[in-house]
């Protein structure tokens, strides 16, 4: 097992995918985490995280100088590497020149360490505004950069070691091959960490945790909760009652697909709740987006609420919430990472119903869930769909999201759909959807003049949704989808295409 150390670097959930990549089991925890704690674990290896803070501030974040006594291998990276520095007495001062972006990495001491196969220059990715001024007793330079000396660092004797720049990232080519090195060569760690061990040591934690207690789960219909719903009927059967609000806000077909496949496929416990009405009634005239989704957070805590209570003696909540999504909704593992919106789904519940918590999936990325509902029984069609916001269609319409808007957006995101896979780039897209916008536009349609509203396509690939590039889809097959948008749904009478990337913009609009 490798710990990391969060200092709330942007990358941190990169560090964890690139290690369970390589099949080791990685655990995330704050910087506050006690010494103790940290023996009792009994890592392989630790790996310090990057962050945003420079070491000489005064509440920079610090875990305790301990670990560097607990003859535990240790990898730095970024501020990792300058709190090791600072730690064990060296010197770190702002740089006369920050870097950031690309440089060209010299390797100046390979060995059997971090470097071992990697090509002598090669390119990495630079993010810091410090630099390393004397380097603390029994450390040497192992790589370095035009801009940066000390780019690389060991002591091979304590099996300490420190990066500059972030070999988490794509951007560092041969980054994954010095993390192999750090895991199997320094740490020793073992390969075994897959999605089956995953499912079983989660069964046996959930049924240690559970007990002959009730669980009640928000099911959307989404992969998240799909996933998470399986898991957790694994573990505990029909202690586990699933809630489906019908929001009114949801994709064509949306709820006969989940009846259809968690009630008599599954034959799992599902009880659904229709609430369009109160949904529309509670977002009449708000056109503000995260006014809109608090709204639709607040009217499903309530819905779910009333629901729920019918369901005697429940003592937990489970909630499909994925590592990114805790990055973006609140403060990571303690770390100061910036909130970016909020998420319904997330709080309010558990204080509500007085509910104990499960997020059995709260340390997977989405990459990881889907491997994990195939080795459930998920089909492709499920495993694979595009991600859908919690709140629904109500943040695809800009502006007012009413009955008629809603109808619109529902016809014209389901030809999207029909047609992208029809193409076959379905498989190939993170996400694809329309976009209802607050706009009309002038138009001809049948020799007559129209005023009706614009749809926006918005369609993008990505590895794991923190960042997204907009997708080159051929000119015939946005053609054809516009075509058809505008010949059969009618109020809709221009079609454009989005071909901004995330960032600087997001994925949703809103």
């Amino acid at each position: 097992m490798i710990l990391i150390i969060d200092f709330g670097s942007q990358y941190n959930q990169l560090i964890a995918r690139r290690v369970r990549e390589l099949e080791v089991y990685c655990q995330i925890e704050p910087p506050e985490i006690a010494l103790e704690t940290i023996k009792a674990l009994q890592p392989e290896g630790i790996i310090l995280s990057g962050g945003p803070a420079s070491i000489y501030e005064p509440k920079s974040p610090k875990v305790d100088k301990g670990i560097f006594d607990l003859n535990i291998p240790i990898l730095g990276i970024c501020y990792g590497l300058q709190y090791m520095v600072d730690s064990l007495g060296g010197k770190v001062i702002r740089s006369a020149k920050r870097e950031y972006g690309f440089a060209q990495l010299h390797i100046v001491r390979e060995g059997k360490g971090i470097f071992a196969g990697v090509t002598e220059n090669t390119r990495c990715w630079m993010s810091h505004g410090d630099t390393i001024d004397q380097l603390p007793t029994g450390f040497a330079i192992t790589a370095s950069t035009a801009n940066t000396p000390v780019a690389a660092m060991e002591d091979p004797v304590r099996r300490l070691y420190g990066l500059q720049f972030h070999p988490e990232v794509v951007h560092t080519p041969e980054g994954k091959k010095m993390l192999e090195n750090f895991l199997f060569s320094v740490c020793g760690c073992r390969k075994g960490w897959t999605m089956a061990s995953f499912i079983r040591d989660s069964v046996e934690e959930i049924r240690s945790t559970v007990g002959d207690r009730k669980v009640v789960l928000g099911l959307s219909g989404g992969v998240d909760s799909s996933v998470a719903a399986l898991l957790l009927h694994q573990a505990i059967g029909n202690q586990l009652t699933c809630v489906f609000v019908d929001n009114g806000l949801l994709r064509q077909g949306e709820a006969e697909k989940v009846r259809s496949l968690f009630k008599q496929h599954f034959h799992m416990n599902v009880r659904f709740a229709r609430a369009k009405a109160q949904f529309l009634d509670a977002l009449k005239g708000i056109v503000d987006p995260e006014r809109k989704r608090k709204i639709i957070g607040r009217v499903f805590v309530e819905v779910f609420d009333q629901e729920a209570r019918k369901i005697r003696d429940v003592d937990y909540l489970a909630q499909g919430t994925l590592y990114p999504d805790v990055i973006e909704s609140r403060s990571a593992f303690g770390g100061p990472s910036a909130v970016i919106k909020s998420h319904h789904n997330v709080g309010g519940l558990p204080r509500r119903m007085k509910l104990k918590l499960i997020e059995p999936l709260k340390h997977l990325f989405k990459d990881e869930v889907r491997l994990l509902g195939r080795e459930l029984g998920l089909s492709d069609d499920m495993i694979w769909r595009h991600p859908f916001p919690g709140p629904g269609l109500g943040i695809r319409i800009i502006g007012e999201v009413t009955d008629k808007r809603l109808s619109l957006l529902r016809k014209a995101d389901a030809i999207l759909l029909e047609e992208i896979k029809a193409a076959d780039y379905y498989g190939r897209l993170w996400q694809s959807f329309v976009v209802l916008l607050p706009l009309k536009s002038v138009g001809i349609m049948g020799d007559q003049r129209t005023y009706e509203h614009i749809a926006a396509i918005r369609a993008v690939t990505s590895d794991d949704a923190m960042t997204a590039d907009w997708a080159r889809l051929p000119h015939d097959l946005l053609g054809k989808i516009a075509n058809r948008i505008i010949n059969e749904v009618r109020g809709i009478n221009r079609v454009v295409y989005d071909i901004s990337s995330k960032p600087p913009s997001t994925i949703e609009w809103e």
